[in-house]
């Protein structure tokens, strides 16, 4: 009997979380967001949804962050890939654009972002504008859980970013790069 009430259970979650999910995409999709074909989504806070581009068979797990960070605009900033998988806790913090390649694993805590603060004296940094480029990730890169990933850097296809990274500059297609900031470790 505990079984089948185990089973019972856990079907009714999976029917909510199906609703659930089909809510939140028509919602999305209401504010403008372009989504694929066999995309998959839990809990997800997206600033300016317009300027979102989801490709095909994309899962992004829980609590992940897609915040363009300026005022509304048309256009896209934020364009994912198909065959995409983005963990757990991931921000993509995004002024000037960022593009996700194709069968890019992104690890759990991982954040991008594409701009920083003014620096110059005699002002509030807060006051200054923010100077910042575009991210380009490559196809079949892979980015180890909780690496920073910033302003200006394009990453090759192929390439591999250790976890707990810090990558202030590009990196080469089928580099293996890691530490603070990130240097050349090794190829594939």
């Amino acid at each position: 009997m505990k079984n089948i009430l185990l089973k019972f259970i856990f079907h009714l979650r999976k029917l909510w979380f199906h609703f659930l999910l089909f809510y939140r995409k028509l919602s999305y999709r209401a504010q403008g967001m372009k989504i694929g074909k066999q995309v998959y989504f839990g809990k997800l806070e997206a600033l300016w949804p317009h300027q979102i581009n989801i490709g095909n068979k994309v899962h992004i797990e829980n609590n992940v962050v897609l915040k363009f960070d300026g005022f509304f605009q048309n256009g896209q900033a934020i364009i994912i890939g198909s065959d995409v998988f983005i963990g757990t806790v991931t921000e993509f913090n995004i002024k000037y654009g960022i593009t996700l390649g194709n069968h890019c694993l992104i690890a759990s805590g991982c954040r991008f972002i594409d701009h920083d603060h003014g620096m110059e004296r005699g002002q509030l940094m807060k006051e200054q504008p923010c100077p910042g480029e575009p991210i380009i990730i490559g196809n079949d890169v892979w980015i180890g859980a909780n690496a920073v990933v910033l302003k200006g850097v394009h990453i090759g296809d192929g390439a591999i970013v250790a976890a707990g990274a810090v990558v202030t500059k590009s990196i080469p297609p089928y580099e293996i790069w890691g530490g603070v900031p990130a240097k050349k470790l090794g190829t594939r």
